[in-house]
């Protein structure tokens, strides 16, 4: 399936600033991948298909994942924003034909991650929290700053590091549930930049 077709089905079914993002993300993932030596037309597209079931209601959201995926714990539940991420995956295999493991790795991993990420994931995460279409040009600047001062995936894993500190402060602040999950990234990633 070639991207024009997905960016006008996109196009069609998402809100303007939602089909804004994903441009952003997508070109953003594209950068991304070139900087680390990775498939920049692969992560290009994932950035396309990212949030390709942020369309639908949080009803119809919990339904396809009690119905269609049985791989979805009770953690990714907590929190009703990030369901569009397993049924982005789910979509991405049935609608849009991707069979491609990595890439479904990344449409689910892309809200609240995952211990053992690989690089490809981790840029797509990444992506998706610093396109310049829509995210927040401070919080966006400082991550790219990040990714320019320090070299390969010390500078991913500082970057993910600080992503997810602010993203736990946001939850703690919201008085939100944290997904364990997301404590687990982030001790994860604590132990990999404690010494970089």
């Amino acid at each position: 399936m070639n991207t024009d077709f997905i960016k006008n089905k996109l196009k069609d079914c998402l809100s303007e600033e939602r089909f804004l993002h994903t441009l952003g993300t997508a070109q953003c993932a594209r950068e991304l991948a070139k900087k680390y030596g990775l498939d920049e037309d692969k992560a290009y597209l994932t950035g396309l298909l990212h949030d390709c079931a942020k369309c639908l209601e949080t009803q119809e959201l919990l339904k396809i994942i009690k119905e269609e995926l049985k791989d979805v714990d009770e953690g990714e539940l907590q929190n009703y924003k990030t369901f569009h991420a397993p049924v982005g995956a789910y979509f991405a295999k049935k609608i849009y034909g991707i069979n491609d493991n990595e890439i479904l790795g990344a449409i689910r991993k892309h809200t609240i991650g995952a211990t053992g990420m690989s690089l490809f994931e981790k840029i797509i995460f990444l992506a998706d929290k610093i396109e310049p279409n829509t995210r927040d040009k401070k919080y966006r600047d400082e991550i790219r700053e990040i990714l320019n001062k320090n070299e390969g995936e010390d500078g991913v894993n500082l970057a993910l590091f600080r992503c997810f500190c602010e993203t736990i402060k946001s939850l703690v602040n919201r008085e939100l549930k944290i997904c364990k999950t997301t404590i687990d990234v982030y001790n994860e990633l604590l132990d990999k930049v404690k010494n970089i």
